[in-house]
This record gives C-alpha cells, sequence and structure tokens, in this order.
C-alpha cells in the first residue's frame, strides 16, 4: 500500500544549521507492514512537534519533553560540579604535573558545555524574573502585555540553548571528520554485477566531486565487460567518512543485464566499504610486520606496465591483511598507496574491536556495522531507489546515479543516527 498526499515537515535549528526530519508520501511510501522509520518515534517521543508545510516553516526550535529536559537537567548538574572540582585542583599547589595535565584536558573538553550552561542559566533565571513581572502587574496591560511577549521569545530562546547542549551530550565519533577509503566489489550476479559495481564507484566519484571533496582512484580489477570485481578510492575532504560512512553494505540492483537476450530483469549485488583513513599517530607499522611483494602489473598500463615490476602486493603479517595495487606505473607509488589502504583497513580493525567491547547501549546508538544486511534496492525498471534502513524511495534514479540526490538518503541516515542516540538519552542514568 502506497500512501498519497503532502509534505509532512519537521525543521529545527542545529548551531545554524537547519536539519530537516521529513517525509513526503508520495517519494517515501509506508508499507503497511513496515513501521515508520525510527527517527519519526524518537520525535514524537522526546520533541513537542508541530507540522508544517514547506511554505512557512523556516526555523523552529523544537520543544523538548519533560522526562528529557529532567535528565539533561541532571547532566548538567554533573557538568558543573565537575567544573568547579577541576577548578578547585587546578588551583591546588600539589597537583602533579600529570595531574594537572589530565585535569587541563577534561576541563578544555567540557568548556563548550560550560559556556552553553551559563547562557542557560541566565535565560532561566530571566525567565522566572519576567514570570514574577507578570504575576505582579495583572493590572497593568501595557506592562503585562510586554511582559507576556518578551517571556515568549525568552522561552524560544532556552529551547534553542537546550537542543545546543543536547547536541553537545550526545555520543561523538571521532573519525566523522576524517578523509575516507571507497571499495566496492562486485558480488552475486556475475558479469552485471562487474558492471553496477563500475556504476556505483563512478556515482561517489561524481558524488564526492560535487561536494568539493578530491578523489584519487587507488586501483581497480576489471572484468571481461570492463565493469569492476574490484575497485578503491581514496577521498579526501572535510568530513568524508562521517558522511559517508552509512553507505556500507550491499547494495542491490534490479534491472534487464546487457548480456540479456530475452529481456528478463535480474537482480545483482555488489557490497560497499566506507573506512576512515588512519593518520601515521593512529598506527604504528613496524618494517618487519610487512611483507612487500613486487610483481609485473597484469592489466592495462602499455608495455611499460607488462615488463616491469611496477605492481605491489603488501601484507601485514600479524594479522594477514593484503593489499594489492598494480593502478600506477611507479612502483614506489603503487607502494604509497598500498600503505595508505593497508594504515586504514588496520585502523578499522581497532575501531571495531573497541566498538565491540563497548556497551549494548552505545552499540545501539551508533549502529550495529552489520555490512551483510541489503542497505538499497535500484530498481531501474521503475526508476526507484529504496533504502531499507529509513523507508525511503527516490523517484528519479538517473539523479541518484549522477550523485546529485545521494544526500536524500545520507541526510536521512544521520538525522536517524541522531534520533536514535536521542531515544536511547540517559538510558544508564
Amino acid at each position: 500500500m502506497q500512501s498519497r498526499g503532502g509534505l509532512l515537515v519537521f525543521l529545527w535549528r542545529r548551531n545554524g544549521i537547519i536539519q530537516k526530519c521529513f517525509h513526503h508520501h508520495h517519494h517515501y511510501p509506508l508499507s503497511s507492514t513496515t513501521p515508520k522509520s525510527s527517527c519519526f518515534s524518537s520525535c514524537n517521543n522526546l520533541f513537542n512537534l508541530r507540522s508544517y508545510s514547506t511554505s512557512g516553516a523556516a526555523e523552529m526550535n523544537p520543544q523538548l519533553s519533560n522526562d528529557l529536559i529532567k535528565i539533561m537537567e541532571n547532566r548538567l548538574s554533573a557538568i558543573e560540579h565537575r567544573n568547579i572540582y577541576l577548578q578547585n585542583f587546578m588551583n591546588q599547589p600539589e597537583a602533579s604535573p600529570s595531574e594537572y595535565s589530565r585535569a587541563n584536558k577534561e576541563l578544555r573538553k567540557i568548556r563548550s558545555s560550560m559556556e552553553l550552561i551559563t547562557q542557560l542559566r541566565a535565560k532561566q533565571k530571566e525567565i522566572d524574573g519576567l514570570k514574577s513581572l507578570i504575576a505582579e502587574c495583572p493590572e497593568d496591560k501595557d506592562m503585562h502585555d510586554m511582559a507576556v511577549e518578551e517571556l515568549d521569545e525568552a522561552i524560544e530562546e532556552e529551547n534553542r540553548i537546550h537542543n545546543l547542549l543536547l547536541k553537545s551530550l550526545l555520543p561523538k565519533d571521532d573519525a566523522d571528520e576524517r578523509d575516507c577509503i571507497l571499495e566496492v566489489r562486485a558480488g552475486t550476479g556475475g558479469e552485471e554485477a562487474s558492471l553496477f559495481a563500475m556504476e556505483i564507484f563512478r556515482m561517489y566519484e561524481r558524488y564526492s566531486h560535487k561536494q568539493g571533496w578530491k578523489f584519487e582512484v587507488v586501483d581497480v580489477m576489471e572484468s571481461d565487460l570492463k565493469g569492476f570485481k574490484e575497485a578503491s578510492g581514496a577521498i579526501s575532504g572535510s568530513g568524508s567518512f562521517g558522511r559517508l560512512k552509512f553507505e556500507s553494505g550491499t547494495h542491490r540492483v534490479q534491472r534487464v543485464p546487457l548480456t540479456e537476450k530475452a529481456g528478463r530483469v535480474h537482480t545483482s549485488a555488489v557490497t560497499v566499504a566506507i573506512l576512515p583513513q588512519a593518520d601515521e599517530v593512529d598506527v604504528q607499522l613496524r618494517n618487519e610486520d610487512l611483507k612487500i611483494d613486487t610483481y609485473r602489473s597484469g592489466g592495462s598500463g602499455g608495455q611499460h606496465a607488462n615488463t616491469t615490476n611496477s605492481a605491489v602486493r603488501m601484507t601485514h603479517i600479524p594479522t594477514g591483511l593484503t593489499v594489492a595495487i598494480q593502478d600506477e606505473r611507479s612502483q614506489h607509488m603503487n607502494k604509497a598507496k598500498a600503505l595508505k589502504v593497508i594504515c586504514a583497513k588496520l585502523y578499522e580493525l581497532e575501531r571495531s574491536r573497541l566498538h565491540t567491547s563497548r556497551s549494548k547501549l552505545r552499540s545501539e546508538q551508533i549502529g550495529s556495522g552489520d555490512r551483510s544486511g541489503r542497505i538499497r534496492t535500484y530498481n531501474f525498471p521503475q526508476g526507484r531507489v529504496t533504502d531499507h534502513r529509513v523507508g525511503i524511495t527516490h523517484h528519479s534514479i538517473d539523479d541518484v546515479m549522477q550523485g546529485e540526490n545521494l544526500d536524500v538518503f545520507i541526510d536521512a541516515l544521520l538525522l536517524k543516527q541522531e534520533m536514535d542516540a536521542i531515544a536511547s538519552f540517559g538510558v544508564d542514568e
């Protein structure tokens, strides 16, 4: 069953950026057997939101629920007490240099929250004063009306500060601001899967360019029909990993393959992996842990590539991770690319190890990281792309494949992550 109708939009301002939690009934069908995305139930429970049409909804700061405010107040009170303790500790002459350094580091960490808390306390004091003024002058209509107007503005500002504080208290992924490595592999479907893998790889390349990021092809293994059995690329740009991290998983395609003579629709799949690039300080590689083999490249590249040992196979002995690069004519450049990919894979291994060791609550907040499930379907005969995690369908597949409307899914997934984190906020209190 597909619901038809208008546009329901929830808008709010976060750090000066308007974000939208939206459901368009024409482009985002609801199944009678499938529940709505969890982000909407989270919104209903945690915000007192009003619905707006796109023409009159410029900005809004949602009113947080009383339960959420109580949880936040407990957190804020704890931060305030901790701030006082650390300030006093810093003034103690008997503090050792290492203790002083740790205390100073913690103070810097909570500084932005403390600035917002100071603003909140001042605004709450102003609100209390206005309420008292309203109660004391019911006969003076002009004074009363002026105080009521100022009270409404003060409450709206209090809501804005509450929302900023909530965002500052949510879990953060330190890797979000990093560059990333893209890996695309053909799955089930033979040559058709390889051709789709090439199209998906190019889709992310176009999207990266539209974002102003640098996209560098690291390695490509072509199929007989010039599709990509495997391909990897390095994406450099502020926040590239944070925006693309939910693209990891199985992407399914439904269409008539070029090799299909009877015109039947086939289903194929490719897998996508997005890895945060590691800095040298994150991954310490010892030369004795690396095995480097060189060989003649077997792909395109002309006579030079086939007669010199320019291709590089790098193995990290402790983990068994292996990367083969033959994209460049220079052995040195292939070695540098292989090292970058090895570092990213080792960094991701460590991140995964830490992730699985955290609490169940933490895992729920940032997602399971399971890449084996189908996350998105590209149906070419019907011209639609559906993301199964947020239940959103976009009816312009050509725009998506050109990297134009990929943000429809990315923004919804990032919003879902935030809403899931808010839904779990304070569960461990």
